[in-house]
C-alpha cells in the first residue's frame, strides 16, 4: 500500500471518528449514535476486499476504542469491525452490483458489528452491559446505520475508487 493510501485512509479514519464522537454524539437515542467508523470499513470492504476491509477494521477498531468518551474494555470495537471487514469484503461482488444489496450488506454487517460489540460486553462483564440493553441497542444501531448509508457509502465509495485509479495510473 503507498503512502498516499495510507494518508487517505488515516484522513477517512480520523474524520469518521470525530464526526462520530462528536457531532453525531448529540444525536444519540438511547446511547447509541450511528456508526460511521463501520460504514467506512464496509465501503472500504465494497471497494478493496476483505484484506483491507480487515486491517482497516481492526486499527480503525482500535482507534474508536480509545477514542473518547470511550468508556469499554479496548478492543471490542476492533474485533467487530474486523469481522465486518472480512464479511462485506466477502460479499463485495453482489453488493457492489445495486445500491439495495449494498444496503443490505450495510444492515447485515451493522447487526454483526454491534451484536459482536454488545456480546462481548456480555462476556466481559461490562457493567451496565445486559440481556435487555443487547436487545434495545442492536435494532437501534442498525437502523441508524441504514439511514445513513445513502448519504456516507457513495461519496466514500466514489473516493476510494478515485484514489484507486489515480494510483494505477503511477
Amino acid at each position: 500500500m503507498t503512502a498516499v493510501r495510507v494518508l487517505a485512509f488515516s484522513a477517512l479514519v480520523v474524520v469518521a471518528i470525530a464526526l462520530q464522537t462528536s457531532v453525531f454524539g448529540h444525536l444519540a437515542f438511547q446511547g447509541v449514535v450511528p456508526n460511521l467508523v463501520l460504514l467506512l470499513v464496509v465501503a472500504t470492504a465494497l471497494a478493496r476486499g476483505p484484506e483491507v476491509a480487515a486491517t482497516l477494521g481492526l486499527l480503525a477498531g482500535l482507534a474508536l476504542d480509545l477514542a473518547p468518551p470511550a468508556d469499554h474494555v479496548a478492543g471490542r470495537w476492533a474485533l467487530a469491525l474486523v469481522v465486518v471487514g472480512y464479511l462485506a469484503g466477502r460479499v463485495r461482488q453482489d453488493a457492489g452490483s445495486s445500491a439495495f444489496a449494498a444496503v443490505v450488506t450495510v444492515a447485515a454487517c451493522s447487526f454483526v458489528g454491534t451484536s459482536l460489540f454488545a456480546v462481548s460486553g456480555l462476556l466481559l462483564g461490562d457493567p451496565g452491559v445486559d440481556i435487555a440493553a443487547v436487545l434495545t441497542v442492536v435494532p437501534i444501531g442498525v437502523v441508524y446505520d441504514v439511514l445513513l448509508t445513502p448519504l456516507v457509502l457513495p461519496p466514500v465509495l466514489i473516493l476510494l475508487r478515485r484514489l484507486e485509479q489515480t494510483q494505477m495510473a503511477y
